[in-house]
């Protein structure tokens, strides 16, 4: 999506958020993110997510019940859910469905589009990176915080604002669409609730 597109594409609606974590999962790849701070404004194309739905998902953090920790989780869709996992890095989740439904969608990869040298910074504390340093600047829910500087502090930020929200983009097709089970986890591990863009470079695992 060119850059001039996105500065006309519309940012996401309530009724975007509110539906099944399947549905917005599979539907937010090829929408872009956008992070705005300090004058600066971050793009990043969605290209690989991971759904969580705490009714039947023993690995959503939500399976047993609300916590202090997952509170923002069982808001309504809309709002952005961040945790901080393995004592290292924050992960950033779209919350869905409605009030007290504990569903979201774990952002896995971006294809970053701009300011590539304040990703870079941030990610190797350089500026000038190689092809496979690009490649690698956000193709990890870890590392998409650390490039776009999500932390604690964005947690139950609403995707509604004007200081990080979605904006919307073609759909990606079916053919272009891959849809298999999740990476990292131990519980639930046959749900086939990861989805991502074929053949995209910046997928955090193929």
């Amino acid at each position: 999506m060119e850059l001039n597109k996105i500065k006309k594409a519309e940012k996401l609606d309530k009724n975007f958020y509110t539906r099944d974590p399947l549905t917005v999962a599979r539907e937010l790849l090829g929408k872009i993110f956008v992070r705005r701070e300090n004058g600066i404004t971050l793009l990043g194309k969605i290209v690989e997510t991971e759904a969580y739905d705490g009714a039947t998902d023993e690995s959503a953090h939500s399976y047993n019940g609300k916590t202090k920790r997952n509170a923002v989780m069982f808001e309504e869709g809309g709002v952005l859910y961040v945790y901080f996992t393995y004592g290292v890095h924050f992960c950033a989740n779209v919350v869905t469905g409605q009030k007290d439904e504990g569903t979201a969608v774990l952002l896995r990869a971006f294809e970053p589009l701009n300011n590539f040298d304040l990703l870079a910074e941030r990610r190797f504390n350089k500026s000038d990176i190689t092809e496979k340093e690009k490649l690698n600047l956000t193709n990890g829910p870890g590392k998409i915080c650390q490039a776009f500087n999500i932390k604690r502090s964005e947690n139950g930020i609403s995707l509604l604002g004007n200081q990080i929200y979605i904006l919307n983009s073609e759909p990606v097709s079916d053919g272009m669409t891959v849809q298999t089970t999740r990476i990292g986890i131990k519980k639930s591990t046959e749900l086939p609730w990861r989805f991502y863009i074929r053949n995209n470079p910046f997928v955090s695992k193929k």
